[in-house]
């Protein structure tokens, strides 16, 4: 059986964890085949987008805790390098270059939560829940899922949320803005837009994601500066010289 479906839809890659029984749990089979899927996706140069789902009713229902963390009475040292190479095999979807998404139909929960954080957009369909429920069960959170919340909710809402450690449902995410659409059929409408963007310039699309990132963490002047390039380069794309060559009729 296969834990992680890579599929291709011309530039359009699908990445689906598979394991609907135990509502797509993390456990090292799963991650080790999701890390060489997010890895095949990177060294294709026909990608131009990815989604991201889960099979079955969930997305992903967090770690499976006695197959993820192994032995949790070694030191404290030897478990956060553990817990590293845990993160490292879902963490390299923030490092795509082509723009990614994350369909989230049903429960993400913990880790099953920083594997939709980790895609630049989250469109959610009503039975969605995000649950960053670490503290509930006496766990720090982990996996990025202090700093990806932040960028997204802001500190304030971000510290609320792990205080609680709630599950988030549709509505409020959107609200919040943890998820960017809230539609009735998740899976179909991130397919939709994502073939959308694949109609784009692929090299202007890695850049304006580049270019987000740069906004979200360093100073304006930093920012304008990269906008600055980037909007020079694109000035030569064919897609813009087509655009400026009817004023030039004109």
């Amino acid at each position: 059986m296969s834990y992680v479906l890579l599929e291709s839809d011309g530039p359009l890659r699908t990445i689906t964890l598979n394991d609907p029984e135990r509502l797509n749990a993390l456990d090292w089979p799963l991650l080790d085949e999701l890390r060489e899927a997010v890895v095949t996706v990177a060294a294709d140069e026909d990608a131009r987008a990815l989604v991201v789902t889960g099979a079955g009713r969930a997305f992903c229902s967090g770690a499976n805790v006695g197959n993820l963390f192994g032995d949790r009475t070694r030191p404290v040292d030897e478990l956060r390098d553990h817990l590293m190479k845990v993160y490292a095999s879902f963490l390299p979807i923030r490092d795509l270059a082509i723009p990614t998404i994350a369909a989230v139909h049903g429960p993400a929960v913990g880790a099953g939560l920083n594997i939709a954080l980790a895609c630049d957009v989250i469109v959610a369909g009503p039975k969605a829940g995000f649950g960053p429920t670490f503290t509930q069960i006496g766990l720090h959170p982990g996996g990025g899922c202090t700093w990806m919340l932040t960028q997204r909710i802001g500190s304030a809402n971000t510290a609320a949320a792990l205080y609680a450690g709630d599950v988030i449902g549709a509505d409020h995410a959107l609200r919040l803005g943890i998820a960017q659409e809230l539609v009735d059929d998740a899976p179909t409408r991130a397919r939709e837009l994502a073939l959308g963007w694949c109609e784009r310039n692929p090299t202007l699309m890695a850049h304006v994601k580049e270019s987000v990132r740069v906004a979200s963490t360093s100073d304006f002047v930093a920012s304008l500066d990269v906008e600055a390039q980037f909007q020079a380069e694109s000035l030569s794309s064919p897609e813009f010289e087509r655009f400026a060559a009817r004023f030039s009729k004109s």
